[in-house]
Formats: C-alpha cells, structure tokens, sequence
C-alpha cells in the first residue's frame, strides 16, 4: 500500500459527511413516527440524559453519543437518532400496519412517558404507513379512512413503485400522516421515501417558521419607510429653500422657517431621526435575518426532496409539488420579500443619513470658515493694537533710560565733572529711541523667523 502525506485534520470526517443519515431499510407492511424538536444550546446535555434513560428503561446497551447519529434497535421498535444543526430527530419504526389506520403507531411501544418528557419544543410530528399497493390507484372513500375526510393529495412516485399520499394536516394526535403504498419497492427504496417525506414535512415547517417574524415585521417596515419618505421629503425641500432665489425686495425667511412661515426640524434634529431609524431598522434585521436565511435554505431543501420523489399525477388529485407550489411557495416568497425591504431600507436609511451627515458638515465647515475669518480680523486688531504698544513702549523706554542718564550726568556734575546735563540728556534721547526701536524690530523678526522655520522642523523630524 503506498504511503502518503499526512490526512488533513477534517479529511475522515468530510469523507464520512456524504454518507450521513442514511436510510432505514424498511419492510412492507411497516408503522414509522417521526418527531422534530427544537433544541437550544444548553438543553443538549439534557437530551443526552434522557437518550441514555431510554436506553436504561430498555435494558439496551447506550451507544456512543460522540456521532450525530446513531441507528438501534430496543426490543419491538427500531430507533434512528439524528441530530441537526438547531433541531433533532427522532425515526421509530415498527413492523405491521395495525388494526386500525394510524392508532397503533411505532411511538406506542417506547417507555411509557419518555417521549412526552423529551427536551426540546416540538416543531414537526408525523406519521407514515407503508403498506403493500395493488398497482391500481385507490378510490378516495379507501383513502378517506387515513385522513379523516379531508382533501388528499398524492402522485405516483419513484418511476411508478408506489404511490404517496397525504393531507399535510395535523390531526388530533397531534401528528401528520403519510399512506405510502409499495408496489415494486425495495427495502432501500422504501427507507429513502418514507424519509423524504417525512424531511418534507420537516423542512417545510421549519421554512414557515419564519412566517410569522414577517407578519410581524410588515406593518413595522410600512412606518418606518412613511418616516423616511417623509424625512427625505424634508430634506429635499431645505435643499429647495437653500437654492431657491428670493425676489427682489424680500427678506429671506430666518434659518429653519419654510416659505410657509412655518418652522421646520433643524439638520441636526432630521440627523438624530434618521440615526433613530437606522437603528431600528438594524435592529429589525439583527431578529429576524436569521430566521429569513434559515427559511431560504430549509425551503430549497424542501424543493429538493420533492424533485427527489419524481412525482407522475394520479387522476382527480394534486401532486405535492402543486401543493407546495401553491401554499408553501408564496409564504417563503412573503419571507423573502420582508427580508429583502428589510435590507432595501436599511440601505436607504444609510444612504439619507450620509447625505444629511454631507450638508450638517459642510454647514459646519461654513461656520468653521466664518469663525477664522473672525479670528484673523481679530489678530489683525491685534496687531495693529501690538504696534501701537510698541511705539509707547519705545517713548516708555526712552523716557527711563533718558533719566538714568540725566541722574548719572548730574552725579557727575557734583563732583566737579565739566557736564552740560541738559546737552547730554538731550542727545542720549534720540538715540536710546533709534535703539529701542531695532531691538523691538529685531525681536520681532527673530520671532517670524522661529514661526516659519517650526513647521520644517517637524517635515524634517
């Protein structure tokens, strides 16, 4: 056998994926019930304990619960176990057709009160009964004794092995019911249609459950596409007034004040009101989106069992796929449709808002500008007020320096120094002026020089 590289990690179990769930060979006549629940995360280790208590109340050896599955039998009764991704499900089957049509079925023969106790909500239960055909199509008073009168639906499937039949109704077991009638089934043959029905069903209500978020979803995207026309309408009338010229002669109308007269929401106010919707349009779809999805994939799911019956007509009855086509197909499309407004205005609400978001900053970035106009007409103010400063700081600094000499001449004065006070005092003015005033200057251009040198400092840094 020749060696090879190391398996990836997840190469046995992707392998082992196709084969998955397979189906039960199944004898004719044969009794099979089949029960869906829905499981949260933390109710897993509950199922696991009452998996091992049916096994401890039919004296069986439990099985590794490791897999997603499992296959047994417990005395009379076969049991399949299957664990899907938000749900499980639960097969029995049992041999014979019983006495009377569907009152004597596999889930009879489990524990008394293990079923009744199983953790989980119960989304599908179902009842199907395989039972031996006579190659002709049964009359509706023999097909009225399974369903309680009401109308049935059925085909010839399989290429013309069996015929299916159902009402998709459920009735007052709580179940619904499938007749499935062999005429040239095999045993793997029988096990994957009476599966394929039975997903149908499951598949078919789990899609549904998304149902009823639409219905309620509706008239809450019906209000907030109102407040967002009306919002956007807002908008696009204050984009109108700001555009719009006034006659000659007129005032404009104060800011916020239609040409009605009338005051309207401020951009900051309509802002806050779209930030509103957004929100809860996101939050719309953060309860529902997964839901909706689950709804697009369990109903492809649905359609793909279907076209796996190969469905021919019988006279006088609908076909499942007519069924569905009918009833089930334009409640998904519902589920659809809400979904997809859904998105639809979420990206309207964002695309309004950014809009709005543009002209709020750009009314800012307006002000902005008007404040550092302001600003540098200030420091011009300032400037000139700075200028005018240093001119008394000069005749400030004149008049000191001029009376430190007049007090040192007249010093030396006293003490017998040949010195005109007056002469010296007045020619030491004008030249402490011309030097305060080329200090101040040279100050002044040392500090232009710092200004303009700091930014190529930091490039440079």
């Amino acid at each position: 056998m020749p060696l090879l590289p190391p398996d990836h990690p997840e190469r046995l179990a992707l392998a082992d994926e196709v084969h998955a769930r397979p189906p039960e060979p199944l004898v004719t006549p044969m009794r099979a019930s089949y029960v869906a629940v829905l499981l949260d995360i933390d109710e897993r280790e509950l199922e696991r304990q009452h998996i091992l208590r049916l096994f401890e109340l039919s004296g069986a050896k439990p099985p590794a619960l490791s897999q997603n599955q499992f296959s047994t039998t417990l005395g009379a009764i076969r049991v399949k176990w299957e664990r899907h991704g938000e749900f499980t499900g639960w097969t029995f089957f049992a041999v014979g057709s019983g006495e009377t049509p569907f009152a004597e079925s596999a889930t009879a023969l489990l524990p008394s009160g293990w079923l009744t106790a199983m953790p989980g909500r119960t989304v599908t239960a179902a009842h199907a009964l395989l039972l031996p055909g006579a190659g002709v199509v049964p009359s509706a008073a023999w097909l009225a004794q399974f369903f309680g009168g009401h109308p049935v639906l059925g085909s010839e499937i399989g290429g013309g092995v069996a015929h299916a039949f159902t009402d998709f109704r459920i009735h007052p077991d709580g179940r619904a019911r499938f007749v499935l009638l062999d005429h040239r089934l095999t045993p793997n043959q029988a096990g994957r249609m009476v599966q394929r029905l039975f997903e149908i069903e499951a598949y078919r209500m789990l899609a549904l459950l998304a149902l009823p978020i639409a219905r309620r979803q509706s008239p809450r995207i019906v209000a907030i596409e109102k407040s967002l026309a009306s919002l956007t309408d807002g908008i696009a009338r204050e984009d109108g007034q700001t555009v719009r010229p006034q006659a000659s002669g007129t005032t404009p109308p104060p800011e916020g004040v239609g040409s009605s007269g009338k005051a309207g929401p401020t951009q900051e106010e309509l802002l806050h009101e779209l930030t509103r919707l957004a929100a809860e349009v996101e939050s719309g779809l953060a309860a529902s989106q997964f839901r909706f999805g689950a709804c697009r994939a369990y109903s492809d799911l649905v359609r793909t069992r279907i076209a796996e019956l190969r469905e021919q007509r019988l006279p006088g009855l609908q076909t499942i796929e007519e069924f569905m086509d009918r009833r089930f197909t334009p409640a998904v499309a519902t589920c659809n449709t809400v979904s997809l407004r859904l998105h639809g205005l979420s990206e309207r609400v964002a695309q309004a808002s950014g809009l709005l978001a543009t002209r709020v900053g750009i009314a800012r970035e307006r002000q902005n500008q008007a404040l550092l106009g302001s600003m540098d007409r200030r420091a011009k103010l300032q400037l000139r007020l700075q200028q005018t400063v240093e001119g008394l700081s000069v005749a400030a600094i004149s008049y000191y320096v001029a009376g430190l000499i007049g007090y040192m001449a007249k010093a030396a004065k006293s003490i017998g120094a040949p010195v005109n006070v007056d002469l010296l005092v007045g020619i030491a003015i004008p030249v402490v002026a011309v030097l305060s005033l080329l200090a101040i200057r040279r100050a002044r251009r040392r500090i232009r020089a710092d200004e303009l040198s700091a930014p190529t400092q930091k490039l440079h840094a």
